[in-house]
This record gives C-alpha cells, sequence and structure tokens, in this order.
C-alpha cells in the first residue's frame, strides 16, 4: 500500500494555477467594504450584505471563501474578522492596509508577469524596457501614499538599531524615501537628527507630507533625481537605504553603495532595509520568494543574500557588517561603517 503523505497529487498544482482568485476574493472585499462592514461584531451575510448595499448571494460566497483563506471566522451563520483582519483590513484600524491594494495589484505590475516565460528566455525584461526602475515611474507615488503605514514595524525597529548622539546635531539621508517611514521614524526618535529626503520630484511631494504631519518641518529638506547621478551631499551620520537595493544588479548595487560611503562621515552607517534570504535562497519563504517579484518587473534585480550584501558592502569600502531581523515583518537591515 502507498504512503498517502507522499502519493502524486495535483492538488499544488490547482492551488498554484488558481491562486489569482485568492487575490481578486480580497481586492473585492476591500473594495466593498466588506471588512470594515463587519468590524467588531459578528454578523450574517444578510446583515454584510445589507451593509455592503450588495445582494446577498455575492457576499456569501464571497465571505465563506475569505473564511477558507484565513481572513474571516465563521460560526453558524456568522462571520467575524480573525485579529489581523481586524488590525489591517477594518478602515477605521489605524494600521490599515487596504489602500496598498492600488500598488499592488496595479496592472503596470500584474502584467508584469503574464509571460514571465518570454523575461526568463531573455534573462531580463527587453532591452528597452526598465520597469519600476524608470525615472518617474508613476507607480512609485501610488507606493508612497499606500505603502507607508504598512512600513512602520520596519522603520521603528531600524530605526532602534542606529543610536545616534544626542550631545550633537546629526544628518541623516533618506534615499528612495518614498512615503519618508524610515526617515521619520529615526528623526522622531533623535530630536537633534536633520533629515534629508531623496527621490524623484512627484514623490517627494508625498514625503514632504508625511514629514510635515510627523512635526519636521524644520528638519527637513529634500533631493530631487537619480540617487546614482545626483550631488548626495556629504557628512552624513547615516544613509538609509531602504528597499532600494533589489532593483538592480550587484554591480550596479555597488557603485551605489561607494556613493553613500563617499557622503557619510568618517565612522557613520549605513542602514539597508530588505529582504534577505538564506545561503539557500529557498528560505525564509517570504524572503526568498521575492527575487521573483523582482524578475517580473526589473531588468536585472535580485533578493541577495546576507553575504552578498557583505562583499557588496566590502567592495564599496565599509566594514563591520551587521545582519539584523525585523520582526514581525519578513525583512532584515544590514548595518555597516564607513
Amino acid at each position: 500500500m502507498s504512503d498517502p503523505t507522499t502519493a502524486p497529487s495535483p492538488q499544488l498544482f490547482f492551488e498554484t494555477i488558481n491562486a489569482f482568485q485568492k487575490s481578486a476574493a480580497l481586492k473585492a472585499a476591500i473594495d466593498l467594504g466588506l471588512f470594515t462592514a463587519i468590524g467588531s461584531t459578528a454578523a450574517t451575510a444578510a446583515e454584510i450584505a445589507t451593509l455592503c448595499q450588495c445582494p446577498e448571494r455575492g457576499i456569501r460566497i464571497l465571505a465563506d471563501n475569505l473564511t477558507i483563506l484565513g481572513f474571516l471566522t465563521k460560526d453558524a451563520n456568522y462571520y467575524a474578522l480573525t485579529p489581523s483582519s481586524a488590525a489591517f483590513l477594518d478602515q477605521k484600524s489605524p494600521a490599515y492596509f487596504g489602500a496598498a491594494v492600488k500598488f499592488l495589484l496595479a496592472p503596470g505590475l500584474t502584467e508584469a508577469f503574464t509571460d514571465l516565460a518570454s523575461t526568463i528566455r531573455r534573462g531580463r525584461l527587453h532591452t528597452t524596457e526598465e520597469g519600476t526602475t524608470a525615472p518617474d515611474h508613476p507607480a512609485w507615488i501610488d507606493f508612497a501614499r499606500a505603502m507607508g503605514p504598512m512600513m512602520a514595524p520596519t522603520s521603528l525597529g531600524a530605526a532602534a538599531l542606529v543610536p545616534l548622539d544626542p550631545s550633537r546635531d546629526s544628518r541623516v539621508l533618506d534615499i528612495s524615501a518614498s512615503h519618508g517611514a524610515y526617515g521619520i521614524a529615526l528623526a522622531q526618535k533623535n530630536p537633534r537628527a536633520h533629515l534629508v529626503a531623496l527621490d524623484w520630484e512627484a514623490v517627494l511631494e508625498v514625503t514632504k507630507e508625511n514629514a510635515e504631519a510627523a512635526g519636521l518641518s524644520d528638519r527637513f529638506n529634500t533631493i530631487v533625481g537619480d540617487a546614482f547621478t545626483v550631488d548626495l551631499g556629504s557628512d552624513y551620520d547615516v544613509v538609509l537605504v531602504p528597499n532600494f537595493l533589489h532593483h538592480f544588479n550587484v554591480e550596479e548595487c555597488t557603485r551605489f553603495l561607494k556613493r553613500a560611503h563617499a557622503a557619510l562621515r568618517p565612522g557613520g552607517k549605513v542602514v539597508i532595509v530588505e529582504f534577505v534570504p538564506n545561503e539557500d535562497r529557498v528560505t525564509p519563504p517570504p524572503a526568498a520568494s521575492f527575487s521573483l517579484v523582482m524578475l517580473g518587473t526589473t531588468p536585472e534585480g535580485d533578493a541577495y543574500t546576507f553575504a552578498e550584501y557583505e562583499r557588496m558592502l566590502a567592495d564599496a569600502g565599509f566594514s563591520d557588517a551587521s545582519l539584523h531581523p525585523l520582526p514581525p515583518t519578513a525583512q532584515c537591515a544590514v548595518i555597516a561603517v564607513a
């Protein structure tokens, strides 16, 4: 008799090939305000349908599937939010993530995966395409507006790893600042830190709004342009590089890190925040699978291991590289000294 745990099964094939349906169900629930309609009180499909102004049948089927996926619980005919859904998918929650759907499921990103085989055959995106690394790519405005709340745990965790001298003024450069969460968290933790945010002009409007809302107007400036070519300035105590290097190949990453090294004062630190897979490149799954996102959306980007970051940093003139997990997220901080 064959072992049922090793017998061939088509289940994984069907689950994976139909995975787009899961994304569609979650997006529909967010678009309809289903999680907000349930809120803190369990409700029947009929009650949710009334609040969402939809026919009951569709709401029932959607809610059952969200229960199967783990976003809802069901007791008899009553649906309730899980703790994670309550925290991140109810619009009344300060940690609401629903706005991120506009970026994460934008056609410009999802369409990049419709013919992934062609990208793999060529070895990269078409040579005339830059993907999301193109100058002033409109996706980054949506990213800046939508993804800020999701960055709170990582930005606070990263800021805690970089104490600044409280007896003097300090300078912090935030590369590809976007929503500005990383620089803002560090500046709020250090009252004498002056923050300089670098990004494209339209994106920096969002960064500026967030910095002003955080009370940093008098300690905030911007640099507009390409991080590889624009004048970065000098004498920084910290250069923050969050979720930036994964867009480029090793040579380009090293070239940029040399620029960051030149912008730092002696003893200053570079703080890289990234998805960092283990050396086997398949664990932990959330970090390791990020390489596929880069394959589909950038010419030569990747998810790099810590050993690769160590080599890049050493080649750029840095020393004492260290790796710091940033729980509860799947990201890590890589910190090195100039």
